[in-house]
Formats: structure tokens, sequence, C-alpha cells
């Protein structure tokens, strides 16, 4: 989001405390060193430094941090301190050929710098000096190799510390030359944009819905966009891996007087399989004064408003297993019926009807009061941190994509009165289309531009990096990319800021270790103040041919926030079965200050959650254990009868969760028997709040809820176990 810069001193030199100093020019020598070329810098040369990993020496106050040199806003400004020598410095991310530097200075500018270039943040040489520097908007010609390069500031034109509005550095990495990606174009074929002049509005939608409705694990992806404005007579029924969203900043600005319906009646009136779908931006006036919603895992319903009711459940109030509702306006009340667990955030209801299982509210008005297990509402007044997804979005007939503020402790939805955040213009993103390749991906990134993937099925041979701070990645109309090799499908450097959304990640067949790594292994950077988000980023394992991954999903950054995800080792399609699509571990978390809000992670071999990090916090967890588990040999843990669906490590001194629950449907072998469904050390920092466990049909059971507190499952009735509070 764009801020005017808090400034501590007048910022031009019409300052008449400052004029003498600004108008002293000594000692007017230039050493130009061994590194400064006589020719101007290749053509092909791409700006390296925006949004990457920066440091300084040291930082005048908070509003002047190192990062705003290097963000793109020529508003922002990176200050130090009021001393000799000071230093900034940008880490490329991997060695480059640098080609050109360009300062833009504030008027606190430099006499005396120097440039340096390093391969190891080691050993340093310098690439260009000056004892007689103008200030203003400089571009130096250099030429050297370096991963890391520092500007070294050893005389200032004013009392004042240094002032850079931005740090530029230019060059290619990896032998990149040749022409640079071109940002922004059309949004391919699988994006049917409609306004409300369009004709056969109705039958396209019935088109693409008759070809979805039950293509579980087909290849086609679509996103129905509609411009601003109002649509009558509309029902839109959504199938399989369809994105419907309206193109205008807030819900109101597209109106469809009708419905989007999901429905099940593809699978006899069971929602239980309506997956991998979604919702966005659209204002809706029902009908028949209510809208259908029968969905369960990877299907968000976000920034929505609905003036009238919402049901939840399938026509005939048949089987269904859970949702998410994020920064929505339900004016209705909102009928859940059937569903057996449903997470709602940041949103406002007219009321709740009922509820099943574990019903989980955080940041809503309207929710009902808390009152687990009976009815079973686990109800927190604020979320503690949210930062809501990324969208696109029409300014006059530009596209756009809004990238929404951060919020804590956030109560309704963010976009009442100016949406606040900042919009990116989408000639800034490489708009990825199907047969895009991860070398190309990566260079678009590396030259500084974001990534929205447009629908299709991506095979990549190499790993997706995502190592340049604030870098959006957004997928449209559930965006699929497949690792063919093994390799990690998308890497997130130890940067601050970075938002991935709105894709699948579909593990292929050669076992990947790792498909989703949130920062490299041992990162430890202060991401708080900007965290990366991880939003509707769903991983599937198997059900579309057999795939095998050894954990799903890690996060190593500080401060991540996962903002809905399903984590899903199939138990049902083609390529399933014990050993066919192994999969260990759901997600791992190794980083500290970790958020997840809406966490559905299910069916793997061995632990479904590992939780290595300090100060974790999990609002609402939906689990099913693995249903194909041969026998109770298979999951024994040492001494302990299967593997928890929630694992909070023994050396973990601080985590808490609200809303957690995991179930069991050993159908294979209905004797196998679970010690607990959560385990945690017994630690005063280490809290939980509204636990379940249930035994499906009676097709196994759990001994206990967590550790050994809390009673076991018995019989056929699907009766929750329940733990109010622990310890």
């Amino acid at each position: 989001m764009y801020a005017p810069p808090v400034l501590r001193r007048p910022a031009h030199s019409s300052d008449g405390r400052r004029t003498g100093v600004l108008t002293v020019v000594v000692g007017l020598v230039i050493s130009l060193l061994a590194f400064v070329p006589t020719t101007p810098a290749n053509a092909a040369s791409s700006l390296l430094s925006q949004g990457r990993t920066v440091t300084s020496s040291s930082e005048e106050n908070a509003a002047t941090p190192a990062t705003s040199a290097v963000d793109g806003n020529d508003g922002t400004r990176w200050s130090s301190a009021f001393s000799d020598p000071q230093w900034i410095k940008v880490d490329l991310g991997a060695s480059a050929s640098v080609s050109q530097i360009a300062l833009k200075w504030e008027a606190a500018y430099a006499t005396g710098y120097r440039i340096e270039f390093s391969t190891d943040n080691s050993t340093w040489t310098t690439a260009y000096s000056t004892t007689s520097g103008p200030g203003g908007t400089e571009t130096l010609n250099v030429s050297g190799t370096a991963r890391y390069v520092r500007l070294t500031g050893t005389a200032r034109a004013t009392p004042y510390g240094y002032s850079l509005w931005e740090f530029q550095v230019f060059g290619t990495i990896g032998g990149q030359g040749g022409p640079q990606i071109p940002g922004g174009g059309d949004l391919g074929p699988n994006v049917l944009v409609f306004d409300p002049s369009t004709p056969g509005i109705q039958a396209k939608v019935d088109e693409i819905f008759k070809q979805q409705e039950s293509a579980q694990f087909g290849n086609g992806r679509y996103a129905l966009l509609f411009k601003p404005g109002t649509y009558n007579n509309i029902n839109a029924q959504l199938g399989f891996h369809t994105s419907i969203a309206g193109l205008g900043l807030k819900p109101d600005d597209t109106t469809f007087n009708g419905d989007v319906t999901v429905d099940a009646g593809w699978f006899n009136g069971n929602a239980t399989q309506n997956f991998w779908r979604s919702a966005e931006n659209l204002a809706l006036n029902p009908v028949n004064g209510t809208d259908r919603w029968a969905v369960s895992q990877a299907a968000p319903f976000r920034r929505m408003h609905v003036k009238g009711g919402l049901n939840l459940a399938p026509d005939g109030y048949g089987w269904a297993s859970g949702g998410y509702i994020a920064d929505s306006k339900i004016d209705g009340q909102v009928g859940p019926y059937s569903q057996q667990q449903w997470y709602t955030r940041d949103s406002s209801v007219g009321g709740w009807t009922n509820g099943v299982w574990n019903m989980t509210f955080s940041g809503v008005e309207g929710a009902p009061a808390q009152s687990f297990p009976d009815p079973p509402y686990t109800t927190l007044d604020t979320t503690p941190v949210s930062r809501e997804k990324p969208f696109l979005y029409l300014d006059g007939s530009e596209y756009k994509v809004f990238v929404p503020a951060k919020r804590t402790n956030a109560r309704g939805v963010s976009w009442t009165g100016t949406p606040q955040g900042e919009s990116i213009p989408l000639s800034q993103f490489y708009v990825v289309k199907p047969g895009a390749t991860a070398q190309t991906i990566n260079a678009a990134v590396q030259q500084g531009l974001h990534l929205l993937f447009t629908p299709g099925v991506y095979h990549v041979d190499r790993t997706i990096d995502i190592d340049r701070a604030n870098t959006v990645v957004l997928g449209l109309g559930l965006a699929t990319i497949i690792p063919d090799n093994g390799v990690t499908a998308i890497k997130v450097g130890d940067v601050d800021g970075v938002k991935l959304a709105g894709l699948l990640i579909d593990a292929g067949p050669q076992n990947s270790s790792v498909l989703l790594q949130v920062g490299p292994e041992g990162a430890s950077a202060d991401h708080s103040a900007n965290p990366t988000t991880v939003q509707d980023v769903f991983i599937r394992i198997g059900g579309a041919g057999a795939g095998k991954a050894t954990t799903s999903m890690v996060i190593n950054n500080d401060d991540t926030i996962v903002d809905h995800t399903w984590i899903w080792r199939a138990d049902h399609g083609d390529g399933v079965g014990w050993e066919t699509n192994r999969a260990d571990y759901g997600l791992r978390v190794d980083g500290d200050d970790v958020l997840a809000t809406g966490l559905f992670v299910e069916h793997f071999n061995k632990y479904d959650v590992q939780w290595n990090g300090e100060n974790g916090r999990t609002i609402f967890f939906q689990n099913e254990k693995a249903y194909d588990a041969p026998n109770q040999a298979a999951v024994q843990n040492g001494s302990i009868k299967g593997y928890a669906a929630y694992k909070v490590a023994d050396s973990v001194n601080n985590h808490e969760g609200w809303g957690l629950g995991s179930y069991c449907y050993f159908n294979v072998d209905p004797t196998i028997r679970q010690d607990h469904g959560f385990e945690a050390p017994v630690k005063p920092g280490v809290k939980f709040h509204d636990l379940l466990v249930v035994s499906l049909g009676g097709q196994g059971q759990y001994e206990h809820v967590i550790n050994s507190t809390g009673s076991p499952t018995t019989g056929t009735s699907t009766v929750p176990s329940t733990v109010v509070s622990f310890p």
C-alpha cells in the first residue's frame, strides 16, 4: 500500500536551514575504478533489485526502512542515522552480471560514496567511487559479477543521514540475456469476460458447467469474470475447477439479480466431493431469497455480498463436509444444515442457524456466541492478523490487481469505505499461459514482474523460485502446477510480503521431497511487518493419477499466514493406494509466529500436521485420517497407536489452537485404533480450545482426544468426543 513518507524534516532544498550546506561543493574529485565500463549498459539488462532482501547499517526511524529503497515506489525512502559511514546492501538472490546502478537521492544525499560488489557477502570489490556526488538521480554504468551490491556512504551533503528514494541495480542473472519478457497482455482462452450487454451469458455459463459438473480430475480450468454492472436473471452453476468473480473494486460494483449455485445433483445429493471452485467479489440478489453454496473443501467464498440468505447444504440436505467464508457479508441467515464443520473469518452475517460438529468464527459480526460443544460454536471476537487475498479488477478499461492491506485484530469485511491496499497494473505481471516453462516464469520474476497464472495445467521441470520481496503470484480458475521430475513446485525466499494465492499443486508420479516450500531451511528474518500469505493454495497427491510427495507443504519463514488451504492425499480417483500415492506428511511448520486460519489437511500416511516452530496459532482445523491404512501395524508410531492428526513438537513452549477436529474412517481395517487425534507437550504456553474427534460409522476408533485426555469414541453413531480446554 502506498502511504506518504513520514518526514522528520522538510525534504527539499528550499529549507533555509539547509541552503548553505546544499550549495557547498568541496573536493570535486571522481575516482572511477576498475569495474567502470566506457560503454552504455546492455539494453537487455533487467531491474534486479526491486523487492529483494535489503539490509542497512541503520535506519533513521520505522517510517524510513531499508526496504523502501527497493520497493519501486518513488514516494517512500530509506534514511540512515546522522553519521558516517553508513551502508545499504541488496541481495539479488543469485550471482548477476551487473551493468548499471541508479540512485534516486532525496535531498539528504551523499557527496562521497562507493558501490561495492560481492559474490559471497564476505569479500568485496569496489565497482565505483566518488567524492563529488551531485545528488538527484545518478545513473552509473558499471561492470562486474555480484550477488550482493552495497552502497557505502562516506561523506554527507547535509547534517542529516543518507536518504534514497530508490537504489536500483540492473543486469542479467544466470546468463539470461535477450529481450525482456513483456508484462500484461490478454488473459488467455480460458478466461471468459462478460459485461451486462454480452449476449447469451446464461447459455455460455451453462455450457461451462455442463463440461465441468463432474470433471473432478479433468484438465479443464475456467475463470468467469464479470465487469462492473447489473446482470439480470443469472443462475451461474459452478462445477469443478471453475471460478467466478466480479471485476469491480468492491463486491457491490458487480450485482447479480440471480444466483451463484453449487449443488450436488451429479453425486446423488452428496456434496462431500464438491471441491475446487470459488466465488469472489460479487453481490447477489438471490431469486428465491437464499443462495445455495453446497461445497466441501477447497471451495472459498470470498468478498461476497449476499443480499439474502445462504444455504450451505445440497438440495435434500445430503452430506456435506465443510468449507470457508471470508471477507463476506450475508444480510440474511446462513444455514449450514448438514455441513459437518465450517470456518468463517472477518465477515458479517445476519444469523447462523445450526451446527453439526465444529463451526468456528473469527472476526465475524453477527456470529453466534461461544458455546462449544453444545451447540458446537467456537467464536473469537477478532482475527489476530489477516490480509485478504489479491484479486483482479478493472480500473476503467485497465486491468489491475488489488492487494489488500494487512489488518490486525480484524472484525467485519475489509471493503466498507475506501479499500485499503495497493493497486498493481497488469503491465507489471507476467501473464502466464499454458505451455509456459519454469525457466521463463523464473526469468520473469528475476526481471521484477509479478505472476498471474491463467487457467490451465502447467508442467514444470524445475522449481519456480519466488525470492523477490512483495511478489504477487495469483492463479485464476484453479491454475494447476505439476512437477514432472520430483522437483519442488514452488519455493519462496526468506523475503518480505510474498503473496501466493489461487493455485492447485498436483504431485507428479516421481516423488517430490516437498511440493511447496515457504522459506529456505533455517530462515530467520523477521517478517512480522510484512508477512508472506498463502491463500487458497491447495495441494493434491493422487486422484488425477499416481502422485507422490514426502511432505506437501513446509513453512520455514517466520510470521507466515496460511489462510485457507486444503492439503489432500487422495482417497478416491486414479492412482490411489497406501503406497501408490504415498505421502507421509501434509504440513510441516518450522518457522516461528506462523498463523493458520482455515487449515484443512487430510489422509496422510503419517502426521497430517507437524508443528515445530514457536508461537504458532491455528484457528480452525479439519482432518480425516487416511482411510486406506491396511492394518494397525501400518500406522503404528513406536509405542503409540496411530500418528496424530496434529502434532506439536515436544520442544515447543508456546502454541495455541481453536476449533480443531479429527475424524477417522478406516474402511480397509475397521479394527484400527488411534491413541489420540492431537499430541502436544504439557506446558503452560501450549493451549488448545474446543477439540473433537469422531469415528465415522464405527470404522476405527480414537482412545483419547489429545494425549491421554478425552473420552474414547465408541459405537457407530458418529458422536464426537470433545475437550473444551487443554491442558
